[in-house]
């Protein structure tokens, strides 16, 4: 049971990663690997999903609109399904993740898939965190409150 725990929790941590980068940063990453045959189950189209949002002291749940959300399903030869769901509408973005997401289950390529591209753009993603950080801190203002000497 733990190794299918493990095993979704790197899938978790992929897709997060994944769904956080460029499609072309995905693309270029995914040349460096071989992918095996595979046939696309859901060829990647747009839909729409309704968000809801809670308020109140109760929580009481309210639909706060529409997004548009891009999707995409592929199977490998070898029998592994995968799935992508990205906000927006970016079909060959979905495809790319639904094909990791795929490999990633993989006995043969899961070990490819982490250190040729789920790792290096967590890398990137989390520099990009970082700069964006150390400009944000560059403005920063530190108010203080001085104590006047009249009593």
């Amino acid at each position: 049971m733990s190794g299918e725990i493990a095993m979704r929790e790197r899938r978790r941590e992929a897709m997060r990663v994944l769904a956080h980068v460029q499609a072309a940063d995905i693309a270029t990453r995914m040349n460096d690997v071989a992918v095996p045959p595979h046939q696309d189950l859901r060829t990647p189209e747009n839909g729409l999903v309704m968000l809801r949002g809670r308020v109140g002291g109760d929580g009481a749940p309210f639909n706060l609109g529409e997004a548009t959300v891009s999707r995409a399903a592929v199977r490998l030869a070898s029998g592994e399904v995968g799935f992508g769901y990205v906000l927006g509408r970016d079909g060959d973005k979905a495809h790319l993740i639904a094909l990791c997401d795929a490999l990633l289950q993989s006995p043969e390529h899961a070990e490819a898939i982490e250190t040729e591209v789920v790792a290096p753009l967590r890398a990137q993603m989390q520099a990009g965190w970082k700069r964006t950080a150390a400009e944000a801190a560059a403005t920063r203002v530190d108010f203080y409150t001085m104590v006047r000497g009249e009593g």
